[in-house]
Order: C-alpha cells, then sequence, then structure tokens
C-alpha cells in the first residue's frame, strides 16, 4: 500500500514537472506569407502590370501608406521563450514597385539588417478630468449605499 501511495506521488510530481516545464520551451513561429522563389521568377520588370503581379504572387500583405506604387511581402521568423518578449530572429521583405502607368519597375529583398529602429514617443495627450486611484475605486462607494435605495421598487421612475 505504502509503494503504491509513493508511486502515484512520484507519478504525480513528475507530470506535474513536465507540465510546467514544457511551459517555459521556447516557440518560434513563422509570421506572414512569401510568394515562393519559382513565382517571382516569373515577374518580368516593365512589362506586366499590377493585375499580373497579384495573379502571380497574390495580394500583398500591405501597401505604402500614400500611393499605391509600392507593395510589401513580408515574413518573419520570431522566437519567444516563457514570458519575454518576441524576439525577431529573421525577416524578409519583398518591396515590389510600380511606376506611375501601373508597369512593374522593379522588386527589391530586405532583410532585418536593412531595418531601422524606430523611436517610439511616450507621451501621451492630458484628458480633463481626474485621476481616480485604486483606494478611492475601491471606497468611493462607502456611505453610499442605502440613500434611495429600495424606493420605487417596482413602480417604474418616480413621477
Amino acid at each position: 500500500m505504502i509503494t503504491r501511495n509513493k508511486t502515484l506521488v512520484t507519478a504525480a510530481t513528475a507530470l506535474l514537472a513536465v507540465t510546467f516545464l514544457s511551459g517555459c520551451a521556447k516557440d518560434i513561429e513563422q509570421r506572414g506569407n512569401l510568394p515562393p522563389p519559382e513565382a517571382l521568377a516569373r515577374l518580368s520588370p516593365g512589362e506586366q502590370t499590377r493585375q499580373d503581379v497579384e495573379a502571380i504572387l497574390g495580394t500583398p500583405a500591405t501597401t505604402a501608406v500614400f500611393d499605391e506604387e509600392n507593395w510589401y511581402y513580408i515574413s518573419a521568423h520570431t522566437t519567444q521563450y516563457a514570458f519575454y518578449p518576441n524576439h525577431e530572429l529573421d525577416r524578409t521583405v519583398y518591396v515590389v514597385s510600380f511606376d506611375r502607368r501601373g508597369i512593374l519597375a522593379n522588386v527589391r529583398r530586405l532583410s532585418l539588417d536593412d531595418g531601422q529602429q524606430v523611436a517610439i514617443n511616450q507621451r501621451s495627450t492630458p484628458t480633463k478630468g481626474r485621476e481616480v486611484g485604486l483606494l478611492e475605486q475601491l471606497l468611493g462607494n462607502v456611505g453610499r449605499i442605502g440613500s434611495g435605495q429600495g424606493q420605487n421598487q417596482g413602480q417604474g421612475p418616480p413621477r
């Protein structure tokens, strides 16, 4: 009997340890979708239109913000370990450019090394009103209980 209990405790402990440690495994994810190399090889700058390129490569991940002259096909491999932030292992971006007539001008391949760090502005816009702290939120209604509750129950709004 004691041996059986000891075996059950050991098995439960091992199962718990495996479950806990598997949550800390490093995850590697593929993000985005790149066109296959054979599709990229079919592109002919100066000869194909936007519709031709879309038929060959598919819809781009995004387009340029202020014009439709550049299409972007983006893919990245990221990894994350436990609760730490994501880390980008590699990135591939194909920039497909068109001229003003909508004819394919060129195709460029960019990698993680071509990227630039952008400083994010940490300022915030102030709003009118006041900040309510945690304690004020928790105790804000103390004293208001019973001041009008129970009146007009089931009778609708007061007249």
